[in-house]
Parts: C-alpha cells; structure tokens; sequence
C-alpha cells in the first residue's frame, strides 16, 4: 500500500522519539531528513506533489517540532508529542477534504488507471477513505491525550496508536476491495 510511504517520517521519529526524554528532538530531525528524503526520491520517480501531501505534511509538522525542541528552553512538548502528531494529520486530513482534494486521490492515482480519475466513483471513493482516515487521527488525537492526561501508561498509549492506523488501513483496504467488486459485477452484468 503506498499510503503507508508516506507515514515513515512519522515512524522513525516514534522510534528515536522513545530513546529517552530528549531525543524526541532528534527524532524530529531525522523525520524531517527522511521526508525530505522520501519527497525528493519520489519526484526523481515522478510522483505527483498530490501524492505526497503526507510526506510534505509530516516535514513541516517535524520542523516545526525540531525548532521548538532546539530553542524553547523548557518544552513539555514530548509529554503530549503523539497527541499533537494525530492532531495535525487529523488536520492535513480535514484540510485536505476542505481544499475538495483529498489526500488519498493522488497515492491512489498511483495504483488506478488514469481513465477512472476523472470519474465520479473514483472522487466518491478517496472521499470516503479520506474521511476515514481523518475520523481515525481525530480521535486517535482524543484517545491519546485522555491516555496522556490519566496516566494510563506506554501500554495504553501503544494500543491507542496501532488501533489509530490499523482501523483506517483495514477499513481502506476493504472499501477499496468492496469498490473494486462493484465495478466487477457491474461490467459482468
């Protein structure tokens, strides 16, 4: 699934992230490294800017958190970092769909042919998928700062996290299938 390129950023700052109390800086760095990476590799490939709205989004989020964890001198920042990293791709989500592009219209152009992108369905589908995944960060966000503000622990906090990209990811590859038969029982029909 392409869609999942674009979270790596998000993965290698949770990685270094968890080291220990500051080295959620660092992790912000080499977020905003690998995304920068990511979004060059994928114009020399020739992929779109409309499919990579994750990984632009991810390197100014993380740049904004490597300024904040390099000048403010005293950031709580990493008590609640997950919170405000589902918060702003609830965001980009949100925006994206407000903008009438959603985000998952250009990593679908990579898999679909070019004669349905124009399409109804096609518009419909990235819609939909769009809005479920910006409903899993939204309250994913929520979760977390509950987990965060009640002390629930790594546990809870884990959980919370891999429930937030399992769910929009089962439920994209299952509309996506459910689409994809339509179609099929339609031109047999």
């Amino acid at each position: 699934m392409a869609i999942v390129r674009g979270f790596i950023p998000w993965i290698v700052y949770a990685v270094i992230a968890g080291v220990n109390d500051t080295s959620w800086k660092w992790g912000a760095v080499a977020a905003v490294v690998v995304g920068v990476a990511l979004i060059l590799d994928n114009r020399r490939r020739g992929v779109a800017p409309d499919a990579q709205i994750l990984e632009i989004s991810a390197v100014v989020f993380f740049v904004v958190v490597a300024v904040i964890g390099f000048v403010v001198r005293s950031s709580d920042f990493h008590e609640y970092d997950s919170v405000f990293a589902f918060a702003w791709l609830a965001s980009t989500a949100w925006a994206s769909l407000g903008l009438g592009k959603p985000f998952t219209e250009g990593i679908a152009k990579q898999e679909v042919p070019r004669e349905y992108w124009g399409t109804e369905k096609f518009k419909r589908v990235n819609q939909v998928i769009t809005t479920a995944w910006a409903l899993a960060f939204t309250i994913t966000a929520v979760a977390l700062w509950v987990v965060y503000d009640r002390n629930l622990g790594d546990t809870a906090d884990a959980i919370v996290q891999a429930v937030g990209f399992i769910i929009p990811i089962s439920f994209t590859k299952w509309y996506r299938s459910r689409a994809t038969d339509a179609d099929e029982a339609q031109a047999g029909a």
